[in-house]
This record gives C-alpha cells, structure tokens and sequence, in this order.
C-alpha cells in the first residue's frame, strides 16, 4: 500500500469514534429533559382548567392555581427538566443539547391533541414544523460559547454598553406590556404574554450561566460565593423566573396549549440567541456564510410563527379557504 493511501486510511478510520460515553449521558438528559418539560405543560394545563372552574382564572389575575396540587405536579416536572436540562450542558456540547430542546413543542402538541383534546389541524403541523427547522437551523449554525473562568469575567461581559443597552430596552418593552397593553389586550392577543416570558427569559438565561459558571468554578476550588456578582446574578434569576411562570400561566390557561408551546419556544430561543450574541460577541467569530444561515433559520422561525398564529382558530374544514387567501 502506497504511503499516501496509508494516510488516508488512517484519517478514515479515525474520522469517527463514535459518540463518548459523556455526550451519551447528555443525549439522554437531554431527551428526558424534552419529555419532561413538553408533558409539563399539559399538566399545568389540567391544572389550570381544574383550579378556574372553583376559583379565579389565571388569565384574568386569579392566583388559585397556587391550591391545586395537579397545577404543583406540573410545575415539578418542569423544574425536573430543567434540572435534566442544565445537567447535560456538563457532559454534552450545546450544539447537541440546544436543538433537542424543540422536541418538547411535538411531545406538548402530541400530548394536547390526545389528552387535551386541542386540535391541531395541518396548518398547526407545519407550522410547528417550521419553527422547529428554523429554530434547530440557527442552533447548529451557532458559534462555539467562549471559555470563562470566573463569574467576574461574565460580570464584565454583561455591564458592557451593548448589553447594558439590550437589558434596558428589554425591561422598558417588558414594563410597557405589563402596564399598558397586557391589561386591554392580553386575554386576546397570544404574543404580549409570550412576549414578556420571552424577553425576560433572555435575560434569566445569561445569568443562569453566571451562576453555571460561578457553581462550576467554586466546586473546582475556587470560591465564587464570596463575590456580590454571584448573589446578583441569582437575585436576577429569581425575579425573571418568577415573571416568567406568572406570564405563561396565564398564556396557557388563556389559549391553545398547542399553539403556546411552540411560539414560546421559537421567541425565548431567538432572543436567548440574540443576547448571547450581544453579550459574547459570537458573530465576531463566524463568516458571512454562517450569518446568513442563520438569518434564513430566523425567517423560517417568523414562517411558521405566522402559520401559528393565523391559523389557530381555524377548521379543518376552513383550511383550503386560508390556501385560496394566500
């Protein structure tokens, strides 16, 4: 055998080794995660239902869901998933983990059509299709995270301008919906709920990883608790979380759980996205080439967010007059 073949024959075999034994143990946290999360919103869904026909309604400020113990097994098996979530990142890549987080909108519409009983029409298929293809396009074009080692670095990081200019629009936009147009249009219009869950879930993802890094470092042997960046950053992470459950309580006791679940999704992952872009400054690491797939990714997630919305009250029997609209 010539030398050169010797060398391409060792290239290939060496190519591929197959998956290790730690991104096994994160695919498998990460499927759990998906199952959990997307089951979890049917159950808080059951919940909701139950606890408003004895009490208030959540979509219009009741808080009796807080009594009902279906609505608390929901709330722990989404906190479960997203324990399995986080724990994945620890032996898996993100561009592993982050894209099957779009499996919890199938489990969660699969889920809603059977026990639920909401009918998602073939719109609402490729609607959900769409933006699970948009959103895993821009997921895998992502860049790589940049190495941190201490929680200070990430504090540096996110009192930059750029992101100081982010989370205050973020929070003027947030206060807006919630004291301006939630109140006349929330129990109509899907996307001011969604809206809020969304932005300030951006906000709680990129202090969930200060903390990540902060536990990360202090288990290493190097204390992290000792810095007022940690407290603040978990001080942030309580207050957006806190909003977040509120606002999607109400979005799911207000509409179609198999229309909330999707556009939720594709909203917190593009922003989440989109903060992580300003705060780490990925784009100046990426070509042209890997920009503009991800622009295409965002244009399918606006696609199929569209075909959502449009057509969530719409009929099997009315979907050939919305195709002669179009």
């Amino acid at each position: 055998m010539a030398p050169s073949e010797v060398v391409v024959a060792t290239a290939m075999s060496g190519s591929y080794k197959g998956m290790s034994s730690d991104n096994i143990k994160g695919l498998v946290l990460a499927l759990s995660s998906s199952f959990f999360i997307g089951a979890s919103f049917i159950v808080k869904k059951k919940g909701l239902k139950k606890a408003g026909s004895a009490g208030i309604r959540a979509g219009v400020g009741g808080y009796s869901y807080l009594y009902e113990p279906l609505w608390w097994v929901g709330m722990i098996t989404m906190i479960v998933g997203e324990i399995a979530n986080f724990a994945a990142y620890a032996f898996a890549p993100a561009i592993l983990v982050t894209p099957l987080g779009a499996l919890s909108i199938i489990i969660s519409a699969v889920l809603a059509h059977i026990i639920l009983r909401e009918k998602l029409h073939i719109f609402g298929i490729l609607g959900c299709a769409l933006c699970v293809v948009g959103s895993t396009t821009i997921v895998l074009h992502a860049p790589q995270e940049r190495e941190i080692e201490s929680v200070k670095e990430v504090w540096d990081l996110a009192t930059e301008p750029a992101f100081l200019f982010y989370a205050a629009l973020v929070i003027a936009v947030v206060l807006i919906l919630i004291f301006h147009y939630i109140p006349q249009f929330g129990q109509t219009h899907i996307m001011f709920y969604i809206s809020v869950c969304s932005l300030v879930g951006s906000l709680s993802v990129m202090s969930v990883k200060a903390l990540g890094i902060a536990l990360k470092v202090t288990l290493s042997g190097m204390n992290q608790l000792i810095y007022p960046q940690t407290w603040t950053f978990a001080l942030v992470v309580t207050v957006c979380v806190l909003t977040q459950m509120n606002y999607l309580n109400k979005a799911l006791d207000t509409f179609n759980t198999a229309v909330v679940s999707p556009i939720y999704y594709v909203m917190f992952t593009s922003l989440t996205i989109l903060a992580s872009v300003i705060m780490f400054k990925d784009w100046d690491r990426q070509n042209p080439t890997q920009i503009v797939t991800e622009m295409c990714g965002f244009v399918t997630i606006l696609s199929g967010t569209f075909l959502l919305h449009k057509t969530k009250d719409m009929a099997d029997g009315t979907c050939i007059f919305f195709l002669v609209d179009l």
